[in-house]
């Protein structure tokens, strides 16, 4: 069962402004960068359902994390179906994130209070994805969607909409403060921010310092450009 609800995961998203993205087939590895992560200010993780048997892999982190870094927030990533989505609550992943717009999950994860944050490429979609009770919409991949204007434009018409873009997110200072300028509530970032270089060799320390400086840019960021949830 997910330890966190579904409100306070979208707080602690609109709190933190970002969210990793990553994944691993050695369980080792996903624990030093969970643990990088958690050192450098991070306190939601969300782990993707890439590779085989990333189930296993997740139930694994996901014990270790709450028994070291009981606040942070586990969850799970490229979910795309219901049957996985009930995998993955079964496993207490605290929120569901993925890149399509599946109304079945809605069903199987409102029922759960976990938050579900489907991927949505339209006004339409985005519409119907908070119709089904979704409180933060993921646009994927955002900067072929349409980026920071994509955002702007839909929270016209659409202010009370919550934006989490996740693809072409960097964290840097110029790319960031267009996403948060044009309402971002958050930002997934994958291998700009935990690059595989560094994991590759094991440069945790590194890592931990890329995370942190994100961490303080994002924070500053916030204090220029606040949301509300």
């Amino acid at each position: 069962m997910a330890r966190f609800t579904r409100i306070q995961v979208a707080l602690k998203m609109a709190e933190s402004g970002m969210i990793p993205v990553f994944f691993h087939s050695d369980v080792e590895v996903c624990k030093k960068v969970i643990e990088a992560c958690y050192n450098g200010g991070i306190r939601l993780f969300e782990f993707t359902n890439r590779g085989e048997y990333a189930h296993v892999i997740f139930e694994q982190i996901n014990k270790y994390a709450a028994a070291e870094f009981p606040d942070m927030i586990m969850g799970t990533g490229s979910v795309i179906d219901a049957p996985t989505a009930v995998l993955y609550a079964q496993l207490g992943s605290n929120f569901i994130v993925s890149p399509i717009l599946n109304e079945d999950m809605a069903d199987v994860l409102n029922r759960r209070k976990i938050l579900w944050s489907p991927g949505c490429g339209s006004a339409t979609e985005i519409s119907r994805a908070e119709s089904l009770g979704a409180e933060i919409v993921k646009i994927f991949p955002g900067s072929q969607v349409g980026g920071p204007k994509f955002i702007a434009a839909v929270k016209g018409p659409m202010p009370w909409t919550q934006i989490m873009p996740t693809g072409g997110v960097e964290p840097t200072e110029a790319n960031l403060t267009e996403w948060f300028k044009a309402g971002a509530v958050c930002c997934g970032m994958g291998s700009q921010l935990i690059k595989s270089d560094l994991v590759k060799a094991k440069n945790f320390k590194q890592i931990e310092q890329d995370v942190h400086d994100a961490v303080v840019l994002v924070q500053k960021l916030r204090l220029l450009y606040p949301v509300r949830i």
